[in-house]
């Protein structure tokens, strides 16, 4: 099976669950305060807790040692509220970010970001060119098949790009649909949606058919990380994204599900 062809098997199979976190208004209004409690919920009742605190402050000494590898353009998969899209733009560095929530975009804007509302399954700027993706924060769950998702963002990537990934803390490889929940407003929840739970032994697993290959993986202040270098080859039509292209992506459209949210 080529590559495009398993490209669009990801983008059927994952965009719907990767558009669940648009409906989730818990996480919305998280967002919009800077805190929580909030939680992912499984059917089973089980809660995982989010961090909506440490995503809503500043980069912190793990994001920027994470930061620090980065190399050229950086994609930011599922930015949240956008500071790691911050710092890098601080840096004077090529950075954009995607999320399917108005609020983690409008939010991004608002810190000096650039960021896009958009599916990491949907058309992207700069598709094959990005010098290195990031999926922080739990998000190589996305959409709920890890696979298709080291897929698209093999994709995503320039020959010899690099992908950071941070990984639960535990050897784990679940899947589950998932709720965001606020326990203390009324039990108040979003529409369920397939999420994954992936351990570093489960990443590099996952990785060996994707075009990339582990050229690191480590842990700081408790969380856990791994990077992959595309093994795909150089082509001569293959140009680095740069910033004019980033920001041309964001002018003359209104914001909607698939494009950029400006500030008010």
């Amino acid at each position: 099976m080529t590559g495009a062809a398993r490209l669009d098997t990801g983008r059927r199979s994952a965009l719907p669950a990767a558009r669940a976190w648009e409906a989730s208004d818990p996480y919305a209004a998280a967002l919009r305060s800077g805190h929580g409690p909030l939680f992912l919920r499984r059917t089973d009742g089980w809660l995982l807790p989010l961090d909506v605190e440490r995503w809503c402050a500043r980069a912190d000494a793990v994001d920027l040692e994470v930061l620090d590898r980065c190399e050229g353009a950086v994609l930011d998969v599922g930015c949240g509220p956008g500071r790691l899209v911050a710092e890098l733009a601080a840096r004077g560095r090529t950075a954009l970010g995607i999320d399917v929530s108005e609020a983690a975009v409008t939010r991004t804007v608002r810190l000096g970001g650039q960021s896009l509302r958009r599916s990491v399954f949907e058309p992207l700027p700069g598709e094959g060119r990005w010098d290195t993706v990031l999926l922080m924060d739990g998000n190589v769950g996305i959409g709920g098949d890890p696979r298709a998702l080291l897929d698209r963002v093999a994709a995503l990537l320039a020959p010899g790009g690099l992908l950071i990934a941070e990984t639960a803390g535990a050897d784990i490889d679940e899947r589950a649909h998932v709720q965001v929940v606020d326990i203390t407003g009324g039990d108040a929840a979003g529409s369920p949606f397939p999420w994954a739970r992936i351990g570093t032994p489960a990443l590099l697993r996952h990785a060996r058919d994707t075009g990339c290959r582990p050229i690191a993986h480590w842990m700081s202040g408790e969380r856990c990380f791994v990077a992959l270098r595309s093994s795909r080859n150089a082509s001569s039509s293959a140009e680095p994204p740069n910033s004019t292209a980033v920001m041309s992506s964001q002018r003359a459209r209104k914001p909607s599900a698939d494009s950029p949210v400006t500030p008010a």
